[in-house]
């Protein structure tokens, strides 16, 4: 899904075709898939499709994603190979390394303090805008190259609930823009869920 501020479209599609099926030729033979397809992650498919996007000149800075796609190592990696921004969602449990050592996300959050947190909109939803309190917490590069990388950590205002974004931006970048982009990805939702009705 390709999502801008004048509206969201599918620009590229992959067949995901679970292991089990590609190790059983026959099965995939009367399913109508073609012969030699191989098994691909969901990660890896992303990655070829942002690749292919990116290689046509689609203007986009940014890739946003669900934790299927943060908690991969190789898609991170391949985005931050092709210099583009990334805001993807991670499990409560996923390592990153700080100054201070290698911690899990949500001991991370833990010690956030106070006066860190900001209100920050995630955009507009269908009742207004989305108001969430944000934290951000500086990471190592493991790259060797000039960028900025971060955990970004979403609090429900009313329940208290945690969300994680690992974050990557080629260039410095205040923590809206990340917002906003953390945000994005409820636009590629919508248009999945319309699509499957």
């Amino acid at each position: 899904m390709y999502s801008a501020a004048r509206g969201h479209a599918a620009i590229d599609r992959a067949l995901y075709v679970p292991r089990s099926w590609t190790e059983a030729p026959d099965r995939c033979r009367s399913a109508g898939i073609p012969d030699g397809l191989a098994f691909a992650t969901k990660p890896q498919l992303a990655a070829r499709m942002v690749e292919r996007a990116l290689d046509a000149g689609a203007p986009a800075r940014w890739v946003a994603g669900d934790e299927v796609y943060g908690d991969n190592p190789h898609l991170r990696t391949a985005l931050e190979h092709r210099r583009t921004g990334y805001v993807l969602a991670v499990s409560s449990t996923h390592s990153v390394m700080t100054p201070a050592g290698k911690f899990q996300a949500k001991t991370l959050a833990a010690r956030i303090p106070k006066r860190a947190w900001q209100r920050l909109s995630a955009g507009a939803g269908a009742k207004g805008e989305r108001y969430y309190d944000w934290a951000r917490i500086d990471i190592h590069d493991t790259a060797g190259w000039p960028g900025q990388w971060c955990l970004l950590v979403r609090r429900n205002r009313r329940t208290g609930e945690l969300a994680f974004y690992r974050c990557f931006s080629p260039r410095p970048v205040p923590m809206s823009e990340l917002v906003r982009v953390a945000g994005r990805r409820w636009t590629i939702e919508e248009s999945s869920r319309q699509a499957r009705a």
